[in-house]
């Protein structure tokens, strides 16, 4: 393939991706805006999403992107409860890192139940149109990645009307930008946080969907996601969603790109440096700011 052909497929590729990556963070990025909790556990959730997925498809038939209509109101109602019956308990002084050693074992007790329901074989979604791609100008398309993105792209349109068009989302972005002046305005920030977790497990429910379709899943596969995610959010701002989705595009995007020279091990270690770069130049995030404003 030419290179500028090439380029241009990377390209493609890096859009698709980045648009996949914001969905997989938007959740990470309400846990710590609502409640300042690292939810380490997320990415364990997106996998349970995913076999629910697999599972639905391989044992009752139906199509992946169906099965969430069970299993996105299941994470939310899942959210509500975790937070409900146990980060609302912490201690609001040390919440921050015991939600870390609380989530951390969540995501062990997650892995260790798809361990033993699906056994550590490596499942994948086999459908009628998992091979097919289409060509733009020389690239080509997987069918199932595009389909990922437009997921995603729903998914998190749907989250931004709801944030910024109803009172629920009024709500919610106070209690993320002042939970002290929500209160006093009336605002019963314990449901409102309640809810928004819900929100942000079932994010994890479509965000796990859209996974299934193009990957090879596997219970421990969750901590391979930690710390690009983790990475995307703290890049983009903890707290913002905007922000995430920025940086979610721009490191899917170099990413991709880095795959030319480096190949697809290496060119993950871009979160990383990207992770490094923030915490020593920018420890607030370099997509925050406005964005989180105009959010």
């Amino acid at each position: 393939m030419p290179s500028g052909a090439l380029l241009f497929q990377s390209i493609i590729l890096g859009l698709l991706l980045g648009g996949l990556y914001a969905l997989l963070a938007a959740g990470l990025t309400l846990y710590f805006g609502i409640m300042r909790v690292v939810m380490i556990a997320h990415s364990a959730f997106l996998i349970l999403a995913a076999y629910l997925a697999w599972w639905s498809h391989t044992r009752l038939g139906i199509d992946p992107l169906l099965s969430m209509i069970a299993t996105v109101p299941l994470f939310f109602a899942c959210g509500v409860l975790l937070q409900r019956l146990l980060l609302a308990r912490l201690r609001p002084a040390t919440l921050t890192m015991m939600s870390v050693l609380l989530t951390f074992s969540i995501a062990v007790v997650v892995e260790g139940l798809l361990g033993y329901l699906f056994t550590g074989t490596q499942r994948r979604i086999q459908l009628d149109y998992s091979s097919a791609s289409f060509g733009i100008f020389g690239a080509r398309v997987a069918v199932v990645k595009l389909i990922a993105f437009g997921l995603a792209a729903v998914a998190l349109l749907t989250l931004y009307l709801l944030m910024k068009k109803t009172t629920f989302g009024w709500a919610l972005r106070a209690t993320i930008q002042h939970r002290d002046a929500a209160r006093l305005v009336g605002i019963e920030t314990e449901r409102v946080a309640g809810y928004g977790f819900g929100l942000g497990l079932a994010t994890a429910a479509v965000g796990g969907t859209a996974l299934a379709l193009d990957t090879t899943i596997y219970p421990s596969l969750h901590w391979h996601w930690i710390g690009p995610l983790m990475a995307i959010i703290v890049v983009g701002g903890l707290g913002s969603v905007p922000g995430a989705a920025m940086a979610a595009m721009v490191l899917g995007m170099l990413q991709s790109l880095l795959q030319i020279p480096l190949g697809t091990t290496w060119a993950q270690t871009i979160f990383y440096l990207a992770l490094f770069a923030t915490l020593a130049f920018r420890p607030q995030g370099f997509f925050g700011g406005r964005l989180a404003q105009r959010f």
